[in-house]
């Protein structure tokens, strides 16, 4: 599963894992399972605030872009979490939690 991210500005936190063809966001399985190689399934599709695309399978792989919330302005999070651009995709290969990037503030304890 490749995820590419879209960043936005919102309090809210996202966890994911995977196990398979399944995503789960904030507790919410994402079955893509069904999808075929080379379809494409449109976002309006799936029922996910958090999907930012459309979604499809490629050499086997499932790509897709979801919204990955940040903090306030002034920009608390570390450097490399809030580049101006797209973060890079990770490509997830394993199943369990997926690690995203941290955004608590260098030397503040998450809440």
């Amino acid at each position: 599963m490749q995820i590419s991210f879209s960043p936005f500005r919102a309090d809210s936190a996202l966890t994911l894992s995977r196990q398979g063809d399944v995503l789960t966001i904030d507790g919410a399985d994402l079955d893509f399972g069904p999808l075929p190689e080379g379809a494409v399934l449109p976002r309006e599709a799936v029922n996910c605030d958090w999907l930012a695309s459309e979604v499809t399978r490629i050499g086997g792989v499932i790509h897709l872009t979801l919204l990955l919330p940040h903090g306030p302005i002034p920009w608390p999070a570390p450097p490399e979490s809030r580049v101006v651009t797209h973060p890079e995709p990770i490509l997830v290969t394993t199943d369990g939690p997926i690690l995203l990037p941290d955004y608590t503030p260098a030397g503040e304890a998450a809440e």
